[in-house]
């Protein structure tokens, strides 16, 4: 049964170890191309757009894939609509990894907005010297908030984009420690923290630091993100897999 992976996440890169060895499934672990560096995947792995709906439809198509798995970053919404979209046009199963989003709790100050560019407006007019815990594509919108200092953690350098003037990067990738995030925090004297509601547990200790030391935290919501058959986890993806796997001999059995 060929299987293709929509990944770029720590659902992906798990759901890649199950499957790497399992000889029912000719899985294709595809990533979006924006992480210069990806961890090695022990899957046959491509990388970069398919061209949008009629690209992915075409490549789904010419690859005899079976069923796909969209375990795509909560906020890579337009890959998920694609999926959608290309998937019920070749009557393909889909399901999707959908990463339960972080929950406010007691103690924890957050301002919730829409954009980056929203978030660069929550700042405020003062200077501040500001966290920016988010991928390299969102950093431009700060651009237009000139009068803080910034401290930018990335994976990459940030390329070819605007950029604030005063800004200094971190590179480095998930997970993170909860006392290191606390101790980072308080060093660069963090004013505010900003970033996505992204959930699970590898960036969620700059949360807990930012509640610890009572810093506020501008909390970009998700985009709204259609999915197929709604999964938990990894995990539950390989009984998903299976119960295609034993359609697919039911139905070739009764032709």
């Amino acid at each position: 049964m060929r299987i293709l992976v929509l990944g770029g996440t720590t659902e992906a890169s798990e759901l890649a170890r199950l499957l790497a060895d399992d000889r029912r499934f000719a899985t294709t672990l595809s990533l979006a191309g924006r992480t210069i560096s990806p961890r090695p995947q022990p899957l046959p792995t491509r990388i970069g757009g398919f061209g949008g709906i009629v690209g992915l439809q075409a490549w789904l198509a010419d690859h005899a894939i079976d069923a796909v798995i969209d375990a795509t970053h909560p906020y890579a919404d337009q890959m998920s609509r694609h999926a959608v979209a290309a998937c019920q046009a070749l009557a393909l199963p889909l399901a999707s990894i959908r990463r339960a989003e972080w929950q406010r709790q007691d103690g924890d100050h957050w301002i919730e907005v829409g954009t980056p560019q929203a978030a660069a407006d929550a700042l405020g007019k003062d200077p501040a010297r500001v966290f920016l815990s988010l991928g390299r594509l969102e950093l431009e919108a700060f651009a237009a908030a000139p009068q803080h200092h910034y401290v930018a953690r990335t994976i990459d350098p940030p390329g070819d984009i605007a950029l604030p003037p005063d800004i200094r990067f971190v590179f480095d990738r998930g997970p993170f420690d909860d006392a290191k995030e606390r101790a980072f925090l308080a060093q660069e004297r963090i004013g505010f923290v900003v970033s996505k509601n992204s959930g699970g547990a590898a960036t969620y200790p700059k949360i807990a630091a930012a509640r610890r030391l009572g810093v506020p935290v501008v909390m970009i919501a998700r985009p709204a993100k259609p999915h197929g058959v709604a999964l938990d986890s990894a995990g539950a993806a390989l009984p998903w897999l299976e119960a295609q796997l034993a359609h697919r001999s039911t139905s070739r059995r009764s032709v």
